[in-house]
């Protein structure tokens, strides 16, 4: 085995640092996520943007609004995060030289790709599917509301539409989710080589104020280049197959329906609150889950020092 092949932080302890991050994002940026899926679901200009959406949802409905869907929505990033950095990190080991333990940017880019395809499959569709359906209800009275809580809503999903309404929308979700990993994970990589000189299994450890920075800047570029599959993936989740015809018959359908009826920028609704939620979630995510990994860096791995 080569001298200069790297060390290598273990699938378990990135999926158990992706875990405890999706946890904290969670709580932190839940109502931004709320904002989001309305202003996504708005077709007739009920808000005026994010603060009148806020304030609306506020005032008619109580804080609480602000916080619907939050037991899937945990759920949804907890899982998901543990997936992701699990099956990213074996991924990256499959496409590593097996020599010097060196992994191509080629190699990192399909490693993303293929962890967000199969977060979007396992995990990422059916949670929000629910969250979505959630999202949507208006009001806080439990007798007005169809869906009572997540577990209900599932249930009324899969017995009223099929088990396959549970996926609805899966298409665009596989192409969002796994775009954006591919460009997050390459983009995590380089701004910590080119701002911090730091490099996998080297044994330095970022602060967690170094971690934020990177993940916001990797976390940038997603959704603006996805925004049309995150529009068309709310509106396939938000429709219901039961008692009536469905408006979008797939992804292509629905871009081409919403481009007709609503124009271009329709295609990319929801994208300043996703902006507002995506980089600040993964720089709360990154934050914690580097400290993780950093840990066991200081533990297992040789000449560790913190940046």
């Amino acid at each position: 085995m080569s001298e200069s092949k790297k060390s290598t932080i273990p699938p378990y302890v990135k999926a158990l640092s992706g875990s405890i991050g999706g946890i904290v994002e969670a709580s932190c940026l839940q109502p931004i996520d709320v904002i989001k899926t309305r202003l996504q679901l708005d077709t007739s200009g009920t808000y005026k943007g994010i603060i009148h959406c806020g304030a609306t949802v506020y005032r008619t409905e109580g804080v609480r609004a602000l916080w619907k869907g939050l037991t899937p929505f945990a759920t949804h990033l907890t899982l998901k995060y543990t997936l992701r950095m699990g099956s990213n990190a074996m991924l990256q080991s499959a496409f590593k030289d097996s020599e010097t333990g060196q992994l191509s940017n080629a190699g990192r880019l399909l490693s993303g790709f293929g962890a967000g395809v199969l977060e979007a499959l396992v995990i990422v569709t059916p949670f929000e599917v629910v969250k979505i359906r959630l999202q949507q209800q208006r009001g806080l009275s439990p007798e007005l509301l169809r869906y009572k809580g997540p577990i209900h809503c599932a249930r009324t999903v899969i017995h009223e539409e099929g088990l396959r309404g549970l996926w609805a929308g899966a298409t665009p979700t596989v192409m969002r989710n796994g775009t954006n990993q591919a460009a997050m994970f390459t983009a995590k990589n380089a701004f910590d080589g080119i701002l911090w000189k730091k490099q996998e299994g080297d044994g330095k450890v970022l602060q967690p104020w170094q971690s934020m920075i990177s993940g916001f800047l990797a976390g940038t570029a997603g959704p603006v280049c996805t925004g049309p599959f995150d529009v068309v993936k709310t509106r396939l989740m938000a429709q219901g197959r039961a008692g009536g015809k469905m408006k979008y018959k797939g992804m292509v359908h629905a871009i081409r329906t919403i481009f007709a009826e609503e124009g271009l920028l329709a295609l990319w609704k929801g994208l300043l609150p996703r902006l507002m939620r995506i980089p600040p979630g993964q720089a709360i995510m990154w934050g914690v889950a580097d400290q993780v990994t950093g840990f066991y860096e200081r533990r297992h791995m040789p000449n560790s020092a913190t940046l």
